[in-house]
């Protein structure tokens, strides 16, 4: 079984595919763009950044762990479809096909296969040029009112709506579908597929000889042989370097450089690596592109951090997150990637700064291990807060010596306090006799 031929090529030398603009467009290989190269899905992975952006996002994304939780806690729960949703795939190679599809077309769809019961037990994708998304009046059967048209292995599309098809769109601007990072940038990436043919064809031309030699004699074909094979034995070889060439007979030989407009033109491919970088938000160091920034130590964690909080997570786990809470979850439960993998590559700084923010009372045991996606510590002392001082319960007193009995009454330690301060006065400002008292006493 297949599911709408997703493993299936179909082209229109088969009898059941209808003749249609699309299927001949694919037959005559595609609309090309101003740089005269088409660029489609499938065309554009054959330009190396972009096919090492789209493996670095899918790869990553697939490859994190999707843990569930009961709603308000982090309490993790067991879901069946999460831990095998195909008979065939894996769980790492569905995830990536899908996060592969939204980041060529802007969509993936997923159909939902139910048991009896009518729970979901299976997820099977299908390709994104394959299905057509529109919206219709709301009805209880359709209460979102988007119904998908997936075209069948016959060319017939069938009508099905969002009980059956879990779809997974990117940025887009209609609220139905997402708009495909190919197609936006279809001019870009056509640049970088006609720069690189335009280089092949550069070396494969024969303009990166070294040099020509010359003599003012014909030569045949043997004779020319000869002079090369004697040239490159006198000079060839790293001992030949710097050495001085001797030619007779009005040899002479002249070098071969690459003209400057040429070695412009490769330097353009270099742009168009951060274009393709820039679109998909990758930093240039995982694309293999280290020239124009720091290529080790801390800059490239803070890069990968960077990359991880304002690009991966936001564009592309947060909306897999929520789609997953919303369809194939109960309603006391929700999705939610562990990113801790991702963002322990500088662990000493975050040590630093949970200790700074845990002696300074401002976390709690509990509140450091919510943000590392760990179960709280049952009881109070979990959510206990320390002060600086002897790491003592917030709010009490390390400096008293000895504590006060608990059986004393308020009143009691008050009369007390207000005696010491009587005889602390009394020893502080003492009495002088009178006059006269002496002659008295006599």
């Amino acid at each position: 079984m297949s599911l709408f031929g997703l493993f299936e090529r179909r082209s229109v030398e088969n009898p059941a595919v209808p003749l249609t603009s699309d299927s001949l467009v694919n037959l005559l290989g595609g609309a090309s763009g101003e740089a005269g190269v088409e660029v489609t899905e499938t065309s554009a992975l054959h330009m190396p950044a972009v096919w090492r952006a789209v493996a670095v996002i899918a790869n990553v994304s697939a490859a994190l762990p999707l843990h569930t939780y009961a709603d308000g806690t982090k309490d993790r729960t067991t879901v069946a479809l999460l831990e095998d949703p195909h008979p065939e795939l894996t769980r790492f190679e569905l995830w990536r096909l899908v996060y592969v599809h939204r980041l060529l077309w802007g969509n993936a769809y997923l159909q939902k296969i139910r048991n009896g019961g009518g729970q979901v037990v299976q997820l099977w994708p299908i390709r994104p040029d394959r299905v057509k998304v529109d919206r219709e009046k709301p009805s209880p059967e359709n209460p979102g009112g988007k119904v998908f048209w997936v075209k069948d292995d016959q060319g017939v599309r069938q009508r099905r709506t969002s009980r059956e098809i879990l779809h997974l769109p990117a940025l887009g601007y209609d609220g139905v579908t997402g708009c495909s990072p190919i197609r936006a940038a279809a001019e870009g990436i056509g640049l970088g597929l006609a720069a690189e043919k335009a280089a092949a064809k550069l070396y494969g031309s024969g303009n990166m000889i070294s040099g020509v030699l010359q003599t003012e004699q014909r030569l045949n074909r043997d004779q020319a042989e000869q002079l090369k094979a004697s040239w490159k034995a006198k000079l060839g070889g790293h001992q030949s370097a710097h050495d001085i060439a001797v030619l007779d007979s009005g040899a002479s030989f002249h070098p071969v450089t690459m003209p400057y407009k040429d070695s412009q033109f490769l330097e353009s491919r270099q742009f168009q690596v951060v274009e393709v970088a820039r679109m998909f938000g990758v930093p240039l160091f995982l694309l293999m592109e280290t020239q124009k920034s720091t290529s080790w130590g801390t800059g490239l964690e803070q890069q990968a951090q960077g990359f991880v909080t304002w690009d991966l997570a936001p564009t592309w786990l947060t909306p897999t997150e929520q789609r997953v809470t919303k369809e194939l979850l109960p309603a006391d439960q929700y999705a939610k990637y562990q990113l801790g993998g991702l963002l322990r590559g500088d662990s000493s700084a975050r040590a630093t700064f949970y200790r700074a923010m845990r002696d300074s009372g401002a976390y709690s045991a509990n509140d450091i291990r919510e943000l590392e996606d760990l179960t709280p510590i049952e009881g109070p002392e979990g959510d206990m807060r320390l002060q600086p001082m002897y790491m003592a319960p917030l709010g009490s007193d390390p400096l008293a010596a000895q504590a006060a009995p608990a059986e004393t009454a308020p009143d009691d330690r008050a009369a007390r306090a207000a005696r010491h301060l009587a005889e602390a006065h009394r020893l502080l400002n003492p009495t002088r006799p009178e006059e006269g008292d002496d002659d008295d006493a006599s």
